[in-house]
């Protein structure tokens, strides 16, 4: 049977353990949320921190957008999001510039519904011929939707084509409107297809007409637990983190 001091010694640690303990509110943007999820319970196993976990899009006008959850004053700590629009962040002073670190690339893929024909996507031309030949098309309002509709339609002189059949997705995966046979193709980021059931992932899109995102992660500023944020975000960098993000259709960026 255990002492008094050895039974105060034990109850010590563990009040010590909980006043370490904090609670970080984490927003992550789809194109990582399958990676964040799979990394979570490890953190919290290995820090005694608890994560209170969010998720939207890292651009765009919808309620739970990154920059409209901010923009409200939402409680969070870190952000993991499209690098490009994690630097508006940056430049208007809410998140921390030092404490950004790039986590993962991501491509852009196609997908079909599960027993539905493979068309052809392998090549510029046969990527082209696909398109016009499909009878509708969904693309995400992220990173991956803006370049499709905005650069890449017009890069292969198909806008015209598209106008009436192509429609942008707002707050809801892509793989789920293929999935539901609202549209014959979609597109968004691989890492954001390949958790969704329903679909054939067909891969990606053609090396000469991809868009490499890169994923990143930053302290928000008005943080109140900025070192527990530093080292959650080291913990997502760690070399032991890359093949669990790998598994998840994304490339870690080398240390």
């Amino acid at each position: 049977m255990p002492n008094l001091s050895t039974l105060v010694i034990s109850v010590m640690l563990l009040v010590s353990t909980a006043a370490r303990a904090a609670e970080l509110s984490v927003v992550s943007s789809g194109g990582f949320a399958a990676a964040l999820k799979a990394l979570a319970p490890a953190y919290e196993h290995d820090s005694g921190n608890r994560l209170v976990l969010g998720w939207g899009p890292s651009m765009g006008d919808t309620r739970d957008a990154v920059p409209a959850r901010l923009a409200r004053g939402e409680r969070i700590d870190v952000v993991i999001m499209v690098g490009d629009a994690l630097s508006n962040l940056i430049e208007q002073g809410k998140a921390d510039r030092g404490s950004r670190i790039d986590l993962a690339r991501s491509l852009i893929g196609a997908a079909v519904r599960s027993g539905a024909p493979h068309p052809d996507i392998a090549t510029p031309d046969a990527f082209r011929r696909t398109l016009l030949e499909a009878k509708s098309i969904a693309y995400s309002d992220s990173a991956s939707g803006v370049y499709l509709s905005s650069d890449l339609f017009k890069q292969l002189g198909i806008s015209e084509q598209l106008k009436d059949k192509a429609r942008m997705i707002a707050a809801t995966p892509v793989g789920e409107i293929v999935a539901r046979g609202e549209a014959e193709i979609g597109f968004q980021q691989i890492a954001e297809l390949k958790p969704v059931p329903g679909i054939d992932l067909l891969g990606p899109i053609p090396a000469a007409l991809q868009k490499v995102t890169i994923y990143s992660a930053a302290i928000v500023a008005t943080s109140q637990d900025k070192s527990v944020a530093t080292s959650f975000i080291a913990y997502l960098a760690a070399r032991k983190s890359a093949p669990v993000i790998a598994d998840t259709g994304l490339e870690p960026v080398q240390r």
